[in-house]
């Protein structure tokens, strides 16, 4: 697997399309490849970013599913959202300009329409999409990659039913390939002031692209039903209360 980071022009609210951005910063993409996008870039060309003078709270509940007050010490809000936990509902004020950045108004529309434009621009059946963005996890310090969205590829690898290296049959093993390679990409970003909020990862021997988006079913695979998260014994801990956004059932 081979990653390179690309940089790009400093994106502000509005300054330009996703699309024009990607012109400037694109010479070429091959079969096979994978290009991560930052969820950040997607979401100021969206215009997706509001003045820092805003309720910040208030921000959160518009865009969270579920959320969670912040509690002292830290009083850090914890959200669900886009069937995602994470704090404060994806809102960012780095790289902002002294915006809140919000994160994409639909992750995995702009994954498609980003896969197709690749796809039409450089002649390609066999390319990918992520679009990423990084939270923390517990118990650990540092933050990591997550993929909000793909496309063009499967993002589960199932291992379930196959031996192991002894020959017992693996019971519940998937591994997330989108994951892994938005952690990778996210990595190779950085996370100040790189402007590199483009990635081209190639060299995927592993990956099983699909000319076309993941279909409905493929993408309710990702998320588990709260019964069957290995989580919810913490989740269903918490007393969530109801987001703006309000489409998923805690």
């Amino acid at each position: 697997m081979n990653i390179r980071a690309v940089k790009t022009v400093r994106i502000t609210t509005g300054q330009t399309s996703l699309i024009e951005a990607l012109e400037r910063a694109l010479d070429m993409l091959r079969e096979g490849d994978v290009l991560a996008v930052s969820s950040k870039i997607v979401a100021l060309c969206e215009g997706r970013a509001r003045p820092a003078s805003q309720n910040k709270k208030s921000l959160i509940r518009e865009e969270a599913e579920w959320y969670l007050p912040g509690q002292p010490p830290l009083s850090l809000w914890f959200t669900i959202t886009q069937r995602t936990l994470i704090p404060t509902a994806g809102i960012d004020e780095s790289n902002g300009g002294g915006d809140y950045v919000l994160w994409p108004r639909d992750a995995q529309a702009s994954a498609n329409r980003l896969r197709a434009y690749l796809a039409d621009r450089f002649r390609l059946r066999k390319v990918g999409v992520i679009i990423t963005d990084s939270t923390s996890q517990p118990l650990r310090r540092g933050t990591t990659g997550i993929a909000l969205a793909h496309s063009g590829f499967k993002a589960l690898k199932d291992y379930r039913g196959q031996p192991d290296l002894f020959g017992k049959p693996l019971g519940s093993s998937q591994a997330s390939l989108a994951g892994g390679l938005a952690a990778a990409a996210v990595l190779a970003m950085g996370e100040g002031a790189e402007q590199t909020p483009l990635c081209v990862i190639s060299d995927l021997p592993f990956i099983e692209f699909q000319n076309r988006d993941p279909s409905p079913e493929e993408l309710s695979e990702l998320y588990p039903d709260m019964e069957e998260d290995i989580f919810a014994p913490f989740l269903r801990s918490v007393k969530w209360q109801r987001g703006g956004r309000g489409a998923y059932d805690a």
